[in-house]
């Protein structure tokens, strides 16, 4: 699934007196660093969901190409490999964030989306022989990515005082520290900064590495798609809320936090002199990421908390000429490459205003917790005490 085109014109005959405009796509072949997108396949089945849900135009989805585009993508995506994990393993800049930032692996927001797609993959695949043997694999899948994200992808203070205690080298299947990560890798921010309050999905999960960085689109349609549990969700919001400044401050949303600085910046990013701390990618502020927000605040029951970052923007977007990003660590600068009148910024505001509008839209793009796969959770096969699927499957039923 191409991330973008160019429109390029050609003659129609030798004479070169007619001409005319063909698309020309862009499958990473001419991409910043030849990446090819993973995200945009997965952002094309989501949309196309909430276009049938909005229209009413389900002839659209039923498609034969339509349907062979969705199979595509899935087969792709559920297609065996190397890898132990239920998540899917990318290069780094493979999604929204698209330059070297150290996210290659299993990152947050490319499994949020995975998992979104999967979920409205299921509901408009048609359903016929041949495809029963797709919608048991992703029904599967769903299962497994649900519980590994949970499971092992959510820190609060709790679990990062466990982490902090844990026992490395463990050889057995009953491991606690099943990933041998090392208490060492806490970063001393981290330390600090954790509310007693709430918790988020951290940014990565390797064998022996955790990315603890927060990213904010992987956090927020984790909320809208049920990939966290009810509490997991509810306790990202407190996270926002209680760091306000950190993570809004003068416009929403910052796109990651904390900036890599010093030697960090360096090495993982190669001195990339886009990405310097706290610009673009690496600790900038990008109000698009506003309608995913207001998104999991409405969802959430939390509106409020929308109105108020929207109020933040509302003040400085259209004076400062809609831009793309903002940098500093409070988001106070235009970004030193920003580029203006940008269609994704202007986008994401008014996506956010009509949502608070009609807040009953908001279902066309968010899931709700699949009981069935609660019921599906492999710890029902052991003597496992606490697991995040009973923790949500009691929120429900409470």
């Amino acid at each position: 699934m191409p991330a973008s085109f160019k429109i390029r014109t050609v003659p129609l005959d030798e004479n070169n007196e007619a001409f005319e405009e063909i698309l020309d796509p862009d499958f990473g072949e001419s991409a910043i660093g030849r990446v090819a997108p993973v995200d945009s396949g997965l952002w094309w089945i989501i949309l196309l969901r909430a276009y049938c849900k909005i229209t009413g135009d389900y002839s659209l989805q039923e498609r034969v190409d339509v349907q062979t585009g969705i199979k595509l993508i899935l087969s792709l995506c559920l297609s065996d490999g190397f890898d132990m994990f239920p998540t899917l393993l990318v290069t780094d800049g493979s999604c929204m964030i698209d330059r070297r930032m150290g996210i290659h692996g299993h990152p947050l927001e490319i499994q949020a989306l995975f998992y979104s797609a999967l979920r409205c993959s299921r509901e408009m695949i048609v359903m016929n022989e041949g495809s029963k043997h797709l919608l048991r694999a992703i029904n599967n899948r769903l299962s497994a990515l649900s519980f590994h994200i949970r499971e092992y992808y959510w820190v609060d203070m709790n679990k990062i005082n466990e982490i902090y205690r844990y026992k490395t080298e463990e050889y057995s299947h009953d491991a606690t520290n099943k990933f041998n990560i090392y208490p060492e890798q806490i970063p001393s921010w981290l330390v600090d900064w954790i509310p007693e309050k709430g918790g988020y999905l951290i940014g990565n999960l390797q064998p022996a590495h955790m990315d603890f960085r927060f990213f904010s689109l992987g956090n927020l349609w984790a909320i809208s798609s049920s990939l966290t549990t009810p509490t997991q969700a509810e306790g990202i919001l407190s996270l926002i809320e209680e760091k306000w400044d950190d993570l809004v401050a003068n416009m929403p949303v910052k796109i990651c936090y904390p900036a890599m600085e010093y030697d960090e910046w360096r090495i993982i990013t190669g001195s990339d002199p886009k990405n310097t701390p706290w610009s673009y990618h690496n600790g900038g502020s990008w109000p698009t990421l506003l309608w995913q927000f207001t998104l999991a605040c409405i969802k959430m029951g939390r509106p409020e908390l929308a109105r108020r970052a929207i109020a933040v923007a509302e003040e400085k977007l259209s004076a400062d000429k809609w831009p793309e990003y903002y940098d500093t660590r409070s988001g106070r600068f235009i970004g030193k490459q920003s580029r203006s009148y940008q269609t994704w910024t202007i986008a994401g505001f008014l996506t956010s205003k009509m949502l608070l509008e009609n807040p009953e839209l908001a279902s066309i793009l968010t899931c709700d917790e699949d009981l069935e796969l609660l019921e599906g959770c492999a710890c029902c096969l052991s003597k496992r005490t606490r697991c995040s699927r009973r923790a949500a499957k009691s929120d429900i039923i409470g």
